[in-house]
């Protein structure tokens, strides 16, 4: 977290961004897709990883267990309301 309380990740946004597009351009060659979901809205426990890595768009900070959108939050809020990747 940075010190004016935002949760900078912009690799994940890289990363959910090339997801989406590569999926965008499976469905216009004719996959079917019903929908999709993002692996972990919050930073948790991984099984392989413990508390190692943060997977989550919601930084959990554990000891206190407050909650803070990730810039990624806001980036894939935005994509969903606009129905789809910016242009």
């Amino acid at each position: 977290m940075q010190r004016d309380g935002k949760v900078s990740d912009p690799q994940r946004i890289d990363f959910v961004h090339r997801y989406l597009s590569a999926m965008e351009r499976s469905i216009d060659e004719g996959s079917h897709v019903a929908g999709y979901f993002y692996w972990s809205i919050l930073d948790n426990f991984e099984w392989a990883e413990g508390y190692k890595d943060r997977f989550g768009l919601i930084h959990v900070d554990y000891k206190t267990q407050v909650r803070t959108p990730k810039d990624s939050y806001h980036w894939y809020k935005d994509v969903i309301a606009r129905g789809g990747l910016p242009g």
